[in-house]
C-alpha cells in the first residue's frame, strides 16, 4: 500500500502533538502496518478450521474462523497474552510481556461449530477436586484403574464416587470418555444440584424498600429470568410477509413496567385496564405484587403511556428509588432491570448536584474524581442489586450532563450495559436503539453469576479487570453476564513450571440460565511451557496484550491523571520491544528499531489507545469518557480491536466481484456461493484522495466521507444524488438502489451487522463541509490528532526510548515496567 500521489492533506482542525527535537526521515510506507496481519489472517482462516490443541498460534480475534474443540477451549472463549507460557518469573520479566488472559464465557459460536454441551450431573453434582475445587476436565489423568483422578491444577488425587466409576483402557483413558463431554471438550456446561444454588442475601438492618412478600432466607431456587422494562415491543409476532418473530424472553417469564419522575408509578398488568399505583415515598419504596401480565395489558399500557403523562412537565427523576422498586419486585428471584433515563437524578436518595466545572479539573489532582461516583450510594445500590442477583442495563438519552460516572455504576458493578444516546433523535437513533434492545434480549446470558479463574501449580491469578463486583480475593460476581462481555486476569509465577508439561487455566462461571436452570460454564485452557524467550515471543498474542493494557489503563483512571497513564502506556510498549531486542536480537545495531512479528502493530494500537476518548488529551466531557471506560472494560476482544483502530474502506476502488455472491467451484467439483469482502485501508489521510469515497467504522459509529472531487456517478450509485452539495448531512440510512455499488456496500455493512448483532449510528461527512468530518478525522488514528502525535512520530519516540537504554544514556531497571520518557 503506497500513498496516493494526489493524497489529501490532513484537515487543519485535527489538533495534534508535534514531534520534539530533530524529526527522523521515515517513509510512511515502511512503518509496520496495523492492518496487514489482520487482513492476511482473515484470508488465511476463511477456508480451514482451527484445531484447539496447544502448540499452534490461534487465529486473530478479528478473523472469522471455525474452531474444533479438541479438549482445549476455543480462542473465542479464552485467549492469553502468549500461547507459550514462560517457565519461571525471571524469563517472564525479561520478556516484558504481561502474563494475562481474557475470558468470554458466553461468546457466540459460528453456526458451523458444535454448541456447548450441557451435562446433567444429578444429585451428586460434577466431579471436583477435593483440594482446590477445580472441575474434572480432559487434562486430568486417571489412576488406580479408574478409582482416582489427579487434578491438573493442584496435583491432588481425588476418589471417584461409585456411581461415576468407569474402567480404563490401555491408554489410561476411561472407556466412556467419548460419551462424557467433560472428558474430551474444552468448554461445557454442568447442570448442578441444590448445593450450587445462590443464597438469599442476609437481612439488612435497614431496607430502603418494602416488598409484598417477606424477605426470603437460605438457598434461592433457580427461576426463570424476570424483566422490568420501561417500554418497547416485547412479544413475538407474525409480519405481513409471513415472517415469524419469536419472543425475546421465555414465555413463563414475568415482566413489569415502572415509570418514574418525582414519584414512582407501578402499572398493574394483570388487568387490561392497567391501573396505575403512585408511590410518593422515595426513601422507603413499597412495591405491590400483582398477578402476571397478559399480552393485551402490556400492549394497552404501551399505547397509553404517552397520553397518561401528556401535559405533565417534570424536571426531576428519582432513579435510585425506581431501581430499588425493581429490587423489591425481584426479591427472592433475581432478574434484569432495564432503565431508560434522560436526565440527571436530582431527587430521592443519591440525588446529584449540577455538573462540576470539568475544564478546571482536568490536568489536576481533581481529575480522578470525574471518573468515580460523586455519591457512594450509587455503589451501595449496585451492591444491593448484585446481592439479589439483579443486573441493571441503562439506556441513557440525555440532552445535557447526566453524570454517567455516578449512575453508570449501576451497570458497571452489576455486569449490565450502558447504551448512550446523547441528544436522542428518533430519525437517527430509533433503529439503532431497537437493534440494541433486540441484541440485549436475544443474546445468551445468565444472571446471579459468580466466576473464578483457577491456575495450575506455579501460577496464580493476581487481578481481575472488567465490569463486576468483587467481594473476595478469588471470586467476582455479576448480577447478569452476557455473550458480549469479557473479563481479563493478570497472572504471576509462584514457582517454576515443568517445560515437559503444560500450564493450565480453568474459568468456572456459576449462573442461572434465562430459562431457570442453575449451571456452571467451565472453560479449560492448556498451554505449552517454554524455556526460551524466542519461543515466548513467537507465540505471543498482541490482541490480548492490548486488551490488558487498555483495561489496566481504565482501572487506573480513578487514581492517576490521564497524562501519567498515557506516558506509562508508551513506556510499557517500549519495555516490551526492548525485552525482545535484548533477549532475541541483541546483536543488531541500536540504530535499528527491531519489532517482533507478533507485536508489529503494537505501537500503533498503543497510540490508538492513547487517542481513545477516555485517554485523549483534548477536552472530552466526563459523561462520554465514563461511557467509553465502561465499554472498554468489558467489551469482547474483536470489538475492542476494531474500536481502537477503526476499519476504513475505499468504496470507489471496489472491484465488480467484491461483496456480491459468486459461484465458486469446490474441490469435489460442486459449486458453492461465496462472498469475498474487501481489504481495509490504513487509518490515515496519507492514503486517501479527494476524489474518493470512504467509509469508516469503529463499532459504534459509521461515517461516510465524501471527497470534494468524487465522481457524480459514484454519488448517484450510492446515495441516489449526483451532486456533492445535494447529499444531506442528516442522511442516517443508505437508500436501497438497484446499482452494483449500492448492493456491494449494503452487503458489506449487513455482514458486519450480522456479526455484532446491532446497528451503529451512521453519519455523512463531506470534505471541508460537514462538522462530522472532525469526528472522521479523529478516527484516523495514524495521523497527528486527538492531542497526540502521528504514528510515524510515535514510532520515532519509542525508538528513541529504546536507544537511550541500549546506549546507556537513560536508566532502566530490569524487570520493572517504569521507564521514564527522555523528552
Amino acid at each position: 500500500m503506497y500513498p496516493h500521489p494526489n493524497h489529501i492533506p490532513q484537515p487543519p482542525h485535527s489538533a495534534g502533538l508535534d514531534y520534539k527535537g530533530l524529526r527522523p526521515r521515515i517513509d510512511p510506507t515502511q512503518v509496520p502496518s496495523p492492518i496487514d496481519a489482520i487482513e492476511n489472517d482473515r484470508i488465511a482462516w476463511q477456508t480451514k478450521a482451527f484445531p484447539t490443541l496447544p502448540g499452534t498460534h490461534a487465529p486473530l480475534c478479528t478473523s472469522d474462523f471455525v474452531a474444533v474443540d479438541q479438549g482445549n477451549a476455543s480462542p473465542k472463549f479464552a485467549r492469553v497474552s502468549t500461547w507459550n507460557m514462560p517457565y519461571n518469573h525471571k524469563l517472564a520479566s525479561e520478556c516484558q510481556i504481561p502474563l494475562s488472559a481474557v475470558f468470554q464465557p458466553f461468546a457466540d459460536l459460528d453456526p458451523r461449530e458444535e454448541p456447548v454441551p450441557l451435562i446433567e450431573t444429578g444429585p451428586s453434582g460434577p466431579l471436583r477436586c477435593k483440594r482446590c475445587r477445580g472441575y474434572v476436565n480432559p487434562w486430568c489423568p486417571w489412576a488406580a484403574g479408574g478409582n482416582r483422578w489427579k487434578c491438573n491444577l493442584c496435583g491432588h488425587e481425588t476418589q471417584v464416587p461409585p456411581e461415576s466409576f468407569c474402567n480404563l483402557d490401555a491408554s489410561n483413558l476411561r472407556l466412556d470418555y467419548l460419551q462424557r463431554p467433560e472428558l474430551h471438550k474444552g468448554t461445557y456446561d454442568f447442570g448442578v444440584p441444590e448445593e450450587y444454588w445462590a443464597q438469599h442475601p442476609p437481612t439488612r438492618i435497614e431496607t430502603p424498600y418494602v416488598s409484598a412478600e417477606p424477605p426470603p432466607t437460605g438457598p434461592r431456587p433457580p427461576a426463570l429470568m424476570d424483566y422490568i422494562f420501561a417500554f418497547d415491543m416485547l412479544y413475538g409476532r407474525t409480519l405481513e410477509d409471513g415472517t415469524t418473530l419469536h419472543p425475546y424472553f421465555p414465555p413463563k417469564s414475568k415482566i413489569g413496567i415502572v415509570t418514574f419522575d418525582s414519584s414512582i408509578h407501578f402499572h398493574d398488568l394483570s388487568s387490561d385496564l392497567t391501573p396505575m399505583l403512585v408511590v410518593g415515598d422515595l426513601d422507603e419504596v413499597f412495591t405491590p405484587n400483582p398477578d402476571g401480565p397478559s399480552r393485551t395489558s402490556v400492549e394497552s399500557l404501551l399505547q397509553s403511556l404517552p397520553t397518561r403523562f401528556n401535559g405533565t412537565v417534570e424536571r426531576s427523576a428519582a432513579l435510585s428509588s425506581a431501581v430499588r422498586a425493581g429490587l423489591a419486585a425481584f426479591a427472592g428471584r433475581g432478574g434484569h432491570l432495564i432503565v431508560f433515563q434522560s436526565t440527571i437524578p436530582t431527587i430521592g436518595p443519591g440525588a446529584l448536584p449540577p455538573a462540576p466545572s470539568e475544564d478546571s479539573m482536568y490536568g489536576t489532582s481533581e481529575e480522578m474524581k470525574l471518573h468515580m461516583p460523586r455519591d457512594k450510594l450509587w455503589l451501595d445500590i449496585a451492591e444491593e442489586c448484585v446481592d439479589d442477583g439483579v443486573g441493571v442495563t441503562l439506556f441513557l438519552t440525555p440532552s445535557a450532563y447526566i453524570d454517567v460516572g455516578s449512575v453508570g455504576a449501576l451497570a458497571s458493578v452489576t455486569g449490565g450495559e450502558i447504551f448512550f444516546h446523547p441528544r436522542y433523535d428518533p430519525a437517527r437513533d430509533a433503529v439503532v436503539l431497537d437493534s440494541q434492545i433486540q441484541r440485549m434480549m436475544t443474546r445468551y446470558q445468565g444472571f446471579n453469576c459468580a466466576l473464578r479463574v483457577r491456575a495450575s501449580n506455579g501460577l496464580r491469578v493476581t487481578k481481575y479487570h472488567g465490569n463486576f463486583y468483587r467481594r473476595s480475593a478469588t471470586d467476582i460476581e455479576f448480577g447478569i453476564l452476557d455473550a458480549d462481555k469479557s473479563i481479563s486476569i493478570e497472572l504471576e509465577h509462584t514457582g517454576t513450571l515443568d517445560p515437559r508439561g503444560n500450564a493450565h487455566l480453568q474459568c468456572a462461571a456459576l449462573y442461572t440460565s434465562v430459562d431457570g436452570q442453575r449451571r456452571v460454564r467451565v472453560i479449560n485452557l492448556a498451554l505449552n511451557v517454554v524455556e526460551l524467550a524466542g519461543s515466548v515471543f513467537q507465540y505471543a498474542d498482541m490482541e490480548t496484550t492490548v486488551a490488558h493494557f487498555a483495561r489496566e489503563a481504565m482501572h487506573n483512571l480513578v487514581n492517576q491523571r490521564i497524562a501519567i497513564i498515557r506516558d506509562d502506556l508508551t513506556e510499557k510498549c517500549s519495555a516490551l520491544l526492548l525485552g525482545y531486542r535484548q533477549q532475541c536480537a541483541a546483536a543488531t545495531r541500536h540504530t535499528q528499531l527491531i519489532i517482533p512479528e507478533a507485536f508489529r502493530a503494537l505501537p500503533a494500537f498503543i497510540l490508538a489507545l492513547q487517542k481513545s476518548k477516555p485517554l485523549k488529551a483534548r477536552q472530552v466531557s466526563s459523561d462520554v469518557r465514563n461511557y467509553e471506560i465502561h465499554k472498554i472494560k468489558s467489551m469482547d476482544l474483536r470489538s475492542l480491536i476494531h474500536h481502537l483502530y477503526p476499519r476504513l474502506l475505499a468504496l470507489h476502488d471496489l472491484e465488480d466481484t467484491i461483496a456480491v455472491p459468486q459461484e465458486i467451484e469446490q474441490p469435489d467439483g460442486t459449486l458453492a456461493t461465496q462472498i469475498a469482502y474487501p481489504s481495509c485501508t490504513r487509518d490515515t489521510h496519507t492514503f486517501m484522495e479527494s476524489g474518493g469515497l470512504y467509509v469508516i467504522d469503529n463499532e459504534e459509529t459509521i461515517i461516510f466521507w465524501v471527497g470534494a472531487g468524487v465522481s457524480p456517478q459514484l454519488l448517484q450509485d450510492l446515495f441516489g444524488q449526483d451532486d456533492f452539495m445535494s447529499i444531506s448531512p442528516h442522511t442516517h440510512y443508505l437508500p436501497q438502489l438497484d446499482t452494483l455499488l449500492s448492493q456491494q456496500v449494503r452487503n458489506i455493512l449487513d455482514a458486519r451487522y450480522a456479526h455484532r448483532k446491532r446497528i451503529p449510528k451512521m453519519y455523512i461527512a463531506r470534505q471541508n463541509t460537514d462538522g462530522t468530518e472532525l469526528e472522521f478525522s479523529d478516527m484516523l488514528v495514524e495521523d497527528q490528532n486527538n492531542g497526540a502525535m502521528s504514528y510515524v512520530d510515535y514510532l520515532a519516540i519509542v525508538h528513541r526510548q529504546i536507544s537511550a537504554i541500549l546506549t546507556g544514556s537513560d536508566s532502566y531497571t530490569r524487570g520493572a515496567t517504569s521507564m521514564r520518557s527522555p523528552w
